[in-house]
């Protein structure tokens, strides 16, 4: 007789799911074992969180410039739905694995509930250094992915965005190859195009100014003055650079920062506007002149008030976040705080707000670019900017009152709030069939 296969519980989760599984997506599970107690009668269709709805791994090959054939792999993971389209970014980058795109979809679940857009979370990526790209090359491979993620995509299905070493140029042949394989112009397809295709006014400063928007007003519930108030940025692209320039012109200084190739310090502090231009025309914050350069890690040492991680996820750890001296830390990047240094930073009393709200703002635009394509009306930036410190604020301010009511973090607030959104919604939907 043959044995009876072993039975799997409902709630086994598969291997690449497991919460000890090493990387990003372990913390997003983490995270969310930590908001469960608070999701009452809820917490029935919590395994849904845990569980991407959709994941599609594609072989992505071009043809190089010097003949050659090149295959790199590509991923888009739609977290949750249940709220609407699936929304986020995609990023090129040689370090891309699925656990990361795993991990930054569902935060962008989280992200597009807490501050109440009708979108579900989602996130897409090519393991590839675009630096060794020509830019032919770099468009053929946008578009071959483009091609293949193609059957999931779409303005009401899913809606990518620009990420890391990814712009508005790669997003307009996103927009260019879906709506050539669909026979129309389908400018919502995704966001973060440039003005001339349907993009927004305000899109490319947005995360920086809400990252500054919920940095302010965090500040002013803890006692924090911004005028004269020490600032420190990791990472000094869109999100950081933008960020930095938005305190600065508040009165805030800004004694450090750090990019991919280096790390200044300057106590008396560091012209914003003057190091933007420099790393838009250098690529990097290294090499300013007048600027001390120090060690890498001596970074997370520096005397500041405010720290703003805009990089990568995983740069605060257990083993430096002890070593931070900021009274207020601010999520400009996506997951870059492990849940064990969460711990020790609540314990040391600093304050952390999380990437799921700090760095809504760029989501936010997104939800209003889509808005403008769809009703091919356009707004002005005064109104975009307008709208977006609206929505944050509101945002902030709910979660706030949350944390205090249940004497939680900022970030177990936030996922209380953005999860009962989504299980609502998981509720009254059903199961189909």
């Amino acid at each position: 007789m043959t044995p009876a296969a072993p039975m799997q519980t409902p709630h086994a989760l598969p291997s690449y799911l497991n919460p000890d599984h090493l990387g990003p997506w372990g913390d997003y599970l983490q995270q969310v074992d930590r908001v469960t107690p608070y999701l009452g009668p809820l917490s029935r269709w919590v395994e849904t969180l845990k569980r991407p709805k959709r994941i599609l791994i594609v072989d992505v090959p071009i043809e190089l410039d010097n003949g050659s054939m090149a295959h790199f792999e590509g991923y888009r993971v739609q977290h949750n739905t249940s709220r609407g389209p699936g929304k986020g970014g995609v990023r090129f980058h040689p370090e891309v694995t699925l656990s990361e795109v795993m991990a930054l979809s569902a935060w962008m679940s989280v992200k597009n509930a807490a501050v109440n857009l009708p979108f579900g979370g989602a996130k897409g990526g090519i393991r590839v250094d675009p630096k060794t790209l020509s830019r032919g090359e770099l468009e053929r491979l946008t578009r071959r992915y483009t091609s293949e993620i193609g059957v999931i995509i779409g303005p009401t299905k899913d809606i990518p965005a620009p990420d890391v070493n990814t712009n508005a140029q790669i997003m307009a042949w996103m927009m260019d190859t879906y709506s050539m394989n669909q026979g129309a112009t389908h400018t919502a397809v995704v966001t973060g195009k440039p003005i001339a295709l349907g993009g927004s006014l305000g899109r490319q400063e947005a995360t920086g100014r809400g990252v500054f928007t919920v940095g302010c007003l965090a500040a002013q519930h803890i006692g924090l003055a911004i005028p004269g108030a020490r600032i420190a940025v990791q990472g000094f692209g869109n999100v950081g650079g933008i960020a930095a320039q938005l305190f600065t012109q508040a009165g805030a200084v800004l004694v450090a920062v750090q990019d991919h190739e280096g790390s200044l310090y300057q106590p008396a502090g560091l012209d914003a506007q003057a190091l933007w231009q420099h790393v838009q025309t250098h690529g990097s914050v290294a090499g300013l002149e007048g600027a001390e350069t120090v060690a890498r890690e001596t970074f997370w040492d520096t005397p500041c008030d405010v720290m703003i991680p805009a990089a990568m996820e995983q740069q605060i750890t257990a083993e430096n976040a002890h070593r931070i001296q900021a009274r207020l830390v601010i999520e400009g990047a996506n997951g870059p705080t492990t849940p064990a240094a969460d711990d020790i930073l609540r314990e040391r009393n600093i304050l952390v707000v999380p990437d799921v709200i700090a760095n809504a703002g760029g989501v936010t635009v997104s939800y209003f670019e889509w808005v403008q394509d769809f009703s091919s009306f356009f707004w002005s930036e005064d109104d975009v900017n307008a709208r977006l410190v609206r929505i944050m604020t509101e945002a902030f301010e709910g979660i706030w009152q949350v944390a205090q009511a249940h004497q939680v973090s900022l970030r177990t607030a936030t996922f209380i709030t953005a999860c009962t959104r989504i299980l609502q919604a998981r509720e009254l939907r059903g199961l189909y069939p």
